[in-house]
């Protein structure tokens, strides 16, 4: 950051407060008169040892009479002490020039400080500093780093990491230090209270949503309304949610708290909770979950562009070949996701299906994903994927004549319909939380309920 020299202070003592210009000239008329004929009385006094008396009418100037000479006529010698004795030189801060280095796609840190004429050799040591290590090995295009230089050598760097923390990176006598610094936010409560007349999304933007918590709020309900097919005009909605705020500005939406959607004659209420592991659900106020162990769709698809048929003709091999799942059209590189939570049980290549992942669930239940691009790298054969989390990305490997993913459902080693079988309900809360869970539900409810009772008696209010 650009930082200015502070200026002199210029602290002068104060002279005396100037008067009207006619008593000044009157003063000066008054010393002009007042010299002569003190001279004459001087020359008086020698002359004659009998000294004759001072006409009354004659004035006579004492030190108090004297008029001080304007401020401009004072000797150099006591303005200089004046300035000297109420006058702090505080040393001027150094002044530094500043650079926002924003990174573009194929950009390195060592292309940025080319292109900035910057000391190459301070970039590679700090790159030596294992917080500065980490940062730059992570750059990607979006990211931004603050340089402070003299000239091209590097005073200081500032990074971002994350929502709360950043690297600084400082220049002292011994050389670079590294500092991983805290950035505290604040999280603020929100209430939020919606009418459904034709859509979510149109109610959310009149209620001051953003799309992201509206999105939220579809999430946490999905496997309940069908927010095309079930919506109806009247249908209502309540969410209390998190707003986080950093150095005093607003930064983001955060987490829904609990919601209540009100759907045709229904009420689902949902409540936050998280874990020891810091993992996130949301229950109903008795510790159900309100969520399905599977969703129908893992991918956001643009159309289903081949339905689940024990008779299908296979496109490629032009026989009659039984289709024993739902094929989900969509871009390629889309990513796909875990229906249900489960483990990995294979990753690789199978034949027809082009590259593949298979997960095991619970109940004896497995899912494929095939015609995948390529997969993500977190989901490797025996780890644990929870739902919703990418597994890999749409593309065309295999038989395939188009980019879709090919999803199958299979109970006891028997192929379902994805789209038709009957999904078991999500595990409810664990036992040894149920207690914590209750405990923590029972004043948000009353937040809710407090809201709601205000909202109402608002559009009681708004009728009359």
């Amino acid at each position: 950051m650009s930082r200015q020299a502070s200026p002199l202070l210029h602290d002068y003592k104060p002279s005396a407060a100037a008067k009207p210009a006619k008593s000044k000239a009157l003063k000066w008329f008054a010393v002009g008169l007042g010299i002569p004929l003190l001279g004459i009385s001087l020359y008086n006094g020698l002359g004659s040892s009998d000294p004759k008396p001072v006409p009354s009418e004659t004035p006579v100037m004492t030190a108090a009479d004297e008029s001080p000479l304007p401020a401009e006529e004072k000797d150099a010698t006591t303005i200089t002490s004046d300035v000297m004795e109420s006058t702090v030189t505080p040393e001027p801060e150094p002044l530094f020039d500043s650079l926002t280095l924003t990174v573009g796609r194929g950009d390195t840190m060592e292309k940025l400080f080319r292109r900035n004429n910057l000391n190459i050799g301070h970039l590679m040591t700090i790159a030596q500093l294992d917080e500065a290590k980490q940062r730059f090995r992570r750059i990607k295009p979006g990211d931004v780093f603050e340089v402070e230089h003299d000239d091209g050598q590097v005073v200081s760097l500032f990074s971002k990491l994350n929502l709360t923390s950043a690297l600084r990176i400082e220049k002292s006598e011994e050389g670079f230090t590294a500092t991983v610094i805290e950035r505290p936010v604040e999280i603020r409560k929100r209430h939020a209270y919606g009418v459904i007349e034709s859509s979510l999304f149109e109610s959310a933007a009149q209620a001051g949503l953003s799309d992201k918590t509206v999105m939220n709020v579809a999430g946490i309900f999905a496997w309940d309304v069908d927010f095309i097919l079930d919506i109806r005009s009247g249908d209502n909605y309540y969410v209390q949610y998190e707003e986080i705020w950093q150095d005093g500005e607003f930064v983001t939406d955060g987490e829904i708290i609990a919601a209540e959607f009100n759907n045709n004659g229904r009420q689902i209420q949902a409540i936050r909770f998280k874990d020891e592991d810091e993992n996130t659900d949301y229950f109903t106020p008795k510790g159900n979950s309100v969520r399905k162990a599977f969703i129908r769709a893992p991918v956001d698809f643009t159309r289903v562009s081949s339905n689940f048929n024990p008779n299908r003709r296979h496109p490629i091999l032009n026989t009659i070949r039984a289709h024993r799942g739902v094929d989900y059209a969509a871009p390629r590189g889309t990513p796909i996701k875990a229906a249900g939570d489960g483990k990995v049980i294979f990753r690789g290549t199978k034949s027809g299906y082009g590259k593949v992942v298979i997960l095991q669930h619970g109940g004896n239940i497995t899912t494929l994903y095939a015609h995948m691009s390529g997969f993500a790298a977190k989901a490797r054969v025996g780890t644990r994927v929870r739902q919703g989390q990418t597994i890999g990305y749409v593309g065309m490997t295999g038989l395939a004549t188009a980019n879709h993913l090919h999803y199958e459902y299979r109970l006891n080693g028997v192929h379902r319909n994805p789209r038709t079988v009957s999904l078991p309900d999500a595990e409810p809360i664990a036992e040894k939380y149920r207690q914590q869970f209750l405990a923590e539900a029972a004043p948000i409810l009353e937040e809710l309920e407090k809201f709601k009772s205000t909202q109402v008696a608002s559009i009681a209010y708004n009728a009359r």
